[in-house]
């Protein structure tokens, strides 16, 4: 550039410049502060000879032309002693390349809303013959009361050499745009720092193939636009016809609906942030600086401290002494713990621990309990045990007395009353000899418990074989089947049932819980050479992947006593459920499972544990066969046997 311009310079004598964003291609974009207006601006620079001059001014002019509150204005261009430049609004908050990275995907309904927005303003745009040029995640911001801004409306592209109608590229980024909110890949036209969406034969795979849960209608607009017809990934058949963006705008606000509450829903996913510096208090001097040396004080710890004194110059202005005449005190001599800051992790607060201001008293004496008698001596018939505390003067006649020799029901009291349990716990008086017959009774007792130990022993050995309780065959006491093994005239024999009506049947993947919908008849039509087929797949279904299972619902026409199934499959190996409904599932969950295995080969006959009744039959895959470097599944026909 003519003149090496540093943060610091101001520019035509009116813009500071604050921030170098970024720099590519001889351009530079600053954040500058207008000394003028006391407001900070976006600023675009070039050499005044650069090639690019003459087509950003212009682009500037034509920006200013659009009033729209969603797009950032221009608000001055000009040629000022060998550089141009392009001044902007300033817009604060989050740009979609950091949402997306920070926070993941977007939910579908919130992704539809904010591309609708920006839709909305790039069709206003285009009414006044104005485009974008470079609709790129960078370029979209969600600000801090949760509106959509648009920057560098067609000066983004004047910086970037790109120049002329650029109408088809903002309707292609729009739809590319969606894709990055769905996904967190980007599938536009203009180049973005956003990692780039998977691609096959040449065309990026649909947003359904990225991410499970996107619904279909966002899908099908993603695949409309970015999709070139007649190309090898372009689908066979059109889904929705948008063209414009205003028809972009339209589609998507018809997908959301009343966008009441959404705003504040997506300001609350915006990453926080935590600007405001957290300053410490001075640590207390030791005792150890009074020699007169004044200790070190880092550059870091001046730089905050310099910053706290001009932010507040009046935060000792109440104080009736002044700073430089208060008398020093010094710290007494600390413990170890005083001085040490404590963190308050809700408030952010700290404080400090400090020296005890009287010690600590000691603890109590450590005193040895009274020494406790297991077995206490007989008393006299009827008479109750009054035993004298150890080293106690008094004498029979006394009531001090060891509180567990209170062996009778009354109260404690004085000679001749007998003492009353505390209900304490401790061990009662008991006499030298037992009673006649409880030795017995406690002999017969551990002869009980050994019995009951070894029929247990003998039980587990017995299960642990595989036996029964007694150690005979299982099977030898079960119930014979009440049933005939010879079909009666009561019981008609299984038929293959007809009439049968088939449809997808995918409940994590999109709310009209579709899966290649219109194939479905391919499994029922009699022709082992065609198929109805799963999408494609990067992981295998189950726990660790995007979706348990997908699948198809047939419509029996009427309640049937289902015992077998039969399939034809393509690919190997395939894992297959089988579930039972009377009313038209929408998912597996709560459904009644009949059967389960996994097919090795392309054929497979699915017998039931026992004839079960119900009107729809769900065939649940949840493995699928690989399919080159990805997962898809295929039934070719199915057939239902019951009567």
């Amino acid at each position: 550039m003519p003149h090496t311009i540093r943060p610091g310079d101001v520019l035509a004598g009116r813009y500071r410049l604050v921030d170098l964003l970024t720099e590519s291609g001889g351009g530079r974009f600053w954040r500058a502060h207008d000394r003028v207006l006391q407001r900070h601006v976006a600023l675009h620079v070039i050499p005044a000879d650069d090639a690019r001059a003459e087509g950003l001014l212009e682009a500037a002019r034509r920006s200013a032309l659009l009033l729209d509150r969603r797009v950032l204005r221009v608000l001055d261009a000009e040629t000022h002693d060998g550089l141009c430049y392009v001044v902007n609004e300033w817009g604060s908050g989050t740009s979609l390349d950091i949402l997306v990275t920070s926070s993941g995907p977007m939910e579908p309904r919130r992704a539809a809303w904010m591309v609708a927005e920006v839709a909305d303003s790039v069709a206003m745009a285009h009414d006044a013959g104005v485009s974008h040029g470079r609709l790129v995640p960078e370029n979209v911001l969600v600000d801090r009361t949760g509106e959509i801004r648009v920057i560098g409306l067609s000066v983004d592209a004047a910086m970037h050499g790109l120049t002329g109608s650029r109408a088809a590229t903002d309707v292609a980024d729009l739809a590319g745009l969606l894709y990055c909110a769905l996904t967190g890949k980007w599938a536009g036209v203009s180049a973005s720092s956003v990692p780039r969406a998977p691609a096959e034969n040449g065309e990026v795979l649909r947003p359904r193939q990225v991410r499970a849960g996107i619904p279909r209608p966002l899908d099908a607009l993603c695949d409309a636009v970015l999709h070139v017809p007649g190309s090898p990934g372009s689908r066979t058949r059109e889904l929705v016809s948008v063209t414009t963006a205003r028809e972009i705008s339209a589609y998507l606000s018809d997908f959301v609906g009343d966008p009441a509450g959404i705003a504040e829903e997506l300001l609350a996913t915006l990453p926080r942030r935590r600007d405001i510096p957290v300053v410490l208090p001075a640590v207390p001097e030791l005792a150890a600086r009074d020699s007169g040396e004044q200790p070190a004080v880092p550059d870091e710890a001046e730089a905050e401290v310099e910053a706290e004194v001009e932010a507040e110059p009046q935060a000792d202005a109440g104080s009736d002494l002044d700073p430089a005449t208060k008398p020093r005190v010094a710290a007494p001599e600390l413990p170890t713990q005083a001085g040490m800051p404590i963190f308050d992790d809700e408030s952010d607060d700290v404080s400090w621990l400090s020296v005890r201001e009287q010690p600590a008293p000691p603890p109590p004496p450590f005193e040895e309990p009274p020494e406790r008698p297991l077995f206490a001596p007989s008393p006299p018939s009827g008479t109750p045990l009054r035993t004298p505390r150890p080293g106690s003067a008094q004498g029979s006649a006394g009531v001090d007395f060891w509180p567990w020799e209170s062996t009778g029901t009354g109260n404690v009291g004085g000679p001749g009353q007998t003492s009353g349990g505390t209900g304490s716990g401790v061990i009662p008086a008991v006499d030298d000899e037992p009673p006649p017959g409880r030795s017995w009774l406690r002999l017969a007792a551990a002869i009980a418990a050994g019995l009951l130990l070894l029929v247990a022993l003998v039980v587990a050995f017995n299960l642990g074989r595989g036996k029964n309780a007694l150690g005979g065959d299982p099977r030898d006491s079960e119930p014979s089947p009440t049933v005939s093994a010879t079909p009666s005239a009561s019981a008609p024999a299984a038929t293959p049932l007809a009439g049968l009506v088939a449809d997808d049947l995918d409940p994590q993947g999109t709310p009209e819980q579709e899966e290649n919908g219109d194939e479905v008849g391919l499994a029922l039509d009699g022709d082992p050479e065609t198929s109805w087929s799963t999408s494609g797949y990067d992981q295998q279904l189950g726990p660790g992947g995007l979706k348990t299972g997908v699948g198809l619902s047939l419509d029996l026409k009427g309640q049937h006593s289902v015992s077998e199934v039969r399939l034809r499959l393509v690919g190997a190996p395939t894992g297959v459920a089988l579930y039972l409904a009377d009313q038209q599932p929408t998912g597996v969950e709560g459904l009644t499972q009949v059967a389960t295995t996994t097919v090795e080969g392309d054929r497979a006959t699915v017998e039931l544990r026992e004839p079960t009744t119900g009107r729809f039959l769900v065939v649940w895959l949840t493995e699928l066969p690989r399919d080159g470097a990805r997962f898809r599944g295929r039934i070719a026909e199915v057939e239902v046997l019951g009567a």
